[in-house]
């Protein structure tokens, strides 16, 4: 058996779906055959593929991820994918909340032009990764809107937002990569996973301008009540769905006759 089938087997017998892709990239991450052990080791006991690159494939791009960092879904690339269809005029304020690696605000820097990107997080660890995968535009350590400009408060077009929404009872049922390997306050939404959903929301109108949209990454079935947190907040809610991505997002407008 050669070298990469025994990778390849090996990784296969720790549940990797993908063993054939990951011992390929893994080779190719290595800088020597101990190197190379090491990184095999931590793939078969658990470690996100993606924190023992370095990095992880978005929208086709390569966003840094370093250890102890959420690791970007394909699912979210949903979420971008409309929130470009949402932000269609030259120099759109975007503003991404929970913004984690900054995965979503590169990729929306990416596909736009000219747009004016802010991007928020309350973990330094992953803001520090932000600050390197967001190249045109500023990342702010803090609080969902606290650390933002004032001067933002009614000019945002589009506000993207891939909070956590995992009831907290449910985080223990988590593949272990997600469980032992992410931060919990990256997963973890409280008891029915909508709590920061319903901070989010609840500010959302201030920031907004007149027919800017909100975005919400949520659960199929926690959808309905994504919905109800974005009406209560006074904006229209729509839900938008994707089989390919096996993602919803929920979309709030802020029409111009419902400003403030």
């Amino acid at each position: 058996m050669s070298p990469h089938s025994v990778i390849v087997a090996r990784l296969r017998a720790a549940g990797c779906v993908f063993a054939e892709d990951e011992a390929r990239l893994l080779v190719a991450a290595a800088r020597t055959p101990t190197d190379l052990t090491a990184l095999v080791d931590r793939r078969a006991a658990g470690e996100p593929l993606e924190h023992l690159l370095g990095w992880a494939e978005f929208c086709g791009l390569r966003i840094a991820v370093d250890p102890g960092v959420f690791v970007p879904r394909r699912r979210t690339e949903f979420l971008v994918r409309e929130a470009i269809a949402l932000a269609d005029r030259p120099g759109a304020v975007i503003v991404d909340l929970c913004c984690g690696s900054g995965a979503v605000g590169a990729a929306l820097v990416a596909a736009l032009d000219g747009v004016e990107l802010h991007a928020v997080d309350i973990d330094p660890a992953a803001v520090r990764c932000a600050r390197r995968n967001v190249a045109a535009g500023r990342v702010y350590e803090g609080d969902l809107y606290a650390p933002l400009p004032a001067d933002l408060r009614g000019r945002v077009d589009v506000l993207v937002v891939n909070a956590p929404y995992v009831p907290s009872a449910a985080i223990r049922l988590l593949p272990p990569e997600a469980r032992l390997h992410e931060p919990r306050q990256a997963l973890d939404g409280g008891p029915d996973g909508l709590d920061t959903q319903r901070r989010v929301t609840a500010a959302a109108r201030d920031w907004l301008a007149p027919g800017g949209h909100l975005l919400i990454e949520t659960s199929e079935h926690q959808a309905p009540q994504t919905i109800d947190a974005v009406v209560h907040a006074g904006l229209t809610a729509r839900t938008t769905d994707s089989a390919q991505y096996h993602a919803t997002v929920v979309i709030g407008t802020l029409h111009s006759g419902l400003k403030r």
